[in-house]
């Protein structure tokens, strides 16, 4: 059965380690940042798809019989009901890869849980160090569920 982080690792360490063998030097910070992107790109993508994906026909039809162009069909009828059917999936994606980039510090890329190891190991106060890294954490993730759940209030309401 494959780990969650297992892609992500894989994305991050093929630009790192891979790319030098092709005679292309890359720094950390380059190669977290493109195996990163990469994976979320992927993954976005296909959780966008399935959302058109899952629209009926029948809408497709709809906008064609009303004489609308492709991509009038796709910005009037198709998009915003595949954005509210993706919209907690696309979230919850975000959630996770804002943690995952704890992932990047296998490659050398000092991070913020690295960055609290090393400090975690002068100071040993772990109590204090890893509870900071939890309240970052969740002053990056929370505004982003919550602005999630307004969307969500403000679907509903419509």
């Amino acid at each position: 059965m494959p780990t969650p982080w297992k892609p992500k690792w894989k994305a991050s360490s093929t630009m790192f380690f891979g790319l030098p063998m092709l005679g292309l030097r890359i720094e950390p910070w380059t190669a977290a940042v493109l195996g990163l992107t990469f994976f979320a790109s992927a993954y976005l993508a296909e959780i966008w798809r399935g959302g058109v994906d899952a629209l009926p026909r029948g809408q497709w039809d709809a906008g064609a019989s009303l004489g609308l162009h492709y991509l009038q069909e796709l910005r009037l009828i198709i998009l915003p009901q595949a954005f509210s059917i993706t919209r907690a999936p696309t979230v919850g994606f975000l959630v996770q890869l804002i943690k995952s980039t704890a992932l990047t510090s296998i490659i050398g890329f000092e991070e913020l849980v690295r960055t609290s190891n090393a400090i975690n190991n002068a100071t040993f106060e772990p109590f204090k160090v890893y509870g900071l890294v939890a309240l970052i954490f969740f002053v990056m993730c929370f505004p982003l569920t919550q602005y999630a759940r307004t969307l969500e209030q403000r679907a509903q309401a419509r």
